[in-house]
């Protein structure tokens, strides 16, 4: 379940949120983009992405999460399919916008799926090999770049997208077939939920939620910022465009194994622990990069995998641990639209930062800064947690 569920992120995740920025480069040869093209794309999808998971919170309990997952995946196969044909920018963007949408929805029902299926011991461990699919589609899009589009052209990295969607929308449709037959006599709720009010007093009053959608703003700002601009930025440093490449090529395998590794950490020794190892590492590599950009390029692309990856499914494992199952699935969609928020001002700080200065080095410089404040926090939970454990103790 964990693999095919995993899949689902490469579709909707690797594919529908990052190929765009990865492919960009090479598009501008045939297509007239402009940088500013791309803020605006980068900006439009992770509001997109905001509303996909605000309209989850509305449609989530009245429709079964495994129709979400397909209709969801569908969608964004045949959307895939179609960018490999488009040539008008202004239409790209709205297709680009629907993706990034779905992505919210699907993993809103992934979630749903792997608390109500999965074992409650493995939930974090889960989550995070779920999470970091994502990464396995940095990792492909880094072999399209290498080994398909320089020989066919960008519009054959789309199709081989669309090809891969297909076969994982079928192998999903059979896995909740089966889930479904073996549920058919079980009797589940999924009509309970939170008042919208009481949800909100959650997220701003008590410590657990609050922080948790706090980092996943901070990790939207600075990871969506630097994933959309990565490629961009090389091509300003007249780097050679398969350094691009290598880059997402090893930011996909740390992901791979970040997210099991990271969720296993995470259950054994304790949210703090995972978050500070993962918020230090990217922390170090960041300011690596700017330090030298060609050198560190790759070590950027490592602690960036072993950080974005795993993210969700720790924060969703420390939530777990406070509220009920249902409350982390709100709280985490909160997270979520607060991850939407930190990716669109991001990119809009990033274009308007390259077009007052010209270069984008001032925004790696912020996203060092935010990666800073991140291991702040994390410092702060793990200490918390640790008096918690050794402090005095309190009748």
């Amino acid at each position: 379940m964990a693999i095919t569920f995993g899949f689902n992120q490469v579709i909707s995740h690797g594919f529908g949120l990052f190929l765009f920025a990865a492919l960009m480069p090479l598009m501008q040869a045939n297509i007239q983009i402009e940088s500013w093209y791309l803020a605006i794309a980068g900006a439009l999808t992770q509001i997109s992405y905001l509303a996909g998971a605000m309209l989850l919170g509305v449609i989530g309990p009245r429709v079964e999460s495994g129709r979400l997952m397909l209709t969801t995946g569908a969608i964004t196969t045949v959307l895939l399919g179609v960018m490999a044909w488009l040539s008008d920018p202004l239409i790209m963007l709205g297709v680009l916008a629907v993706m990034a949408a779905s992505a919210a929805i699907s993993w809103g029902g992934i979630v749903e799926l792997v608390t109500r299926h999965g074992r409650a011991d493995r939930t974090a461990t889960n989550l995070s090999i779920v999470s970091s699919g994502s990464a396995w589609g940095y990792g492909i899009n880094g072999l399209v770049i290498l080994l398909v589009v320089p020989v066919l052209g960008w519009r054959s990295g789309w199709m081989v997208a669309a090809l891969v969607g297909a076969f994982v929308w079928v192998a999903t449709y059979r896995l909740i077939k089966r889930l479904r037959i073996e549920n058919d006599t079980q009797d589940v709720d999924v009509t309970f939920a939170m008042g919208t009010g009481q949800l909100f007093k959650t997220v701003l009053r008590e410590r657990t939620a609050f922080l948790s959608c706090l980092m996943l703003f901070l990790v939207g700002m600075a990871a969506m910022t630097f994933s959309t601009w990565l490629n961009t930025y090389l091509a300003e440093l007249s780097l050679p465009t398969a350094l691009g490449g290598y880059a997402w090529g090893v930011i996909g395998v740390t992901g791979m194994v970040a997210g099991f590794a990271a969720g296993k950490l995470s259950d054994r020794y304790g949210h703090g622990i995972a978050l500070m190892l993962i918020f230090v590492a990217f922390a170090l590599s960041v300011f690596a990069f700017l330090y030298n950009p060609g050198r560190f390029v790759m070590l950027a692309g490592f602690g960036y995998g072993l950080m974005y990856f795993p993210i969700w499914g720790i924060i969703a494992g420390w939530l777990s641990k406070t509220y009920s199952s249902k409350a982390t699935m709100q709280i985490n969609g909160i997270g979520m639209v607060t991850f939407g928020l930190g990716g669109a001002l991001g990119n809009l700080m990033a274009g308007a930062v390259q077009s007052t200065t010209g270069s984008l080095e001032l925004m790696y410089v912020v996203i060092a800064l935010i990666a800073l404040g991140l291991v702040v926090i994390a410092g702060y939970i793990y200490l918390s947690a640790f008096q918690l454990v050794w402090g005095p103790k309190k009748v």
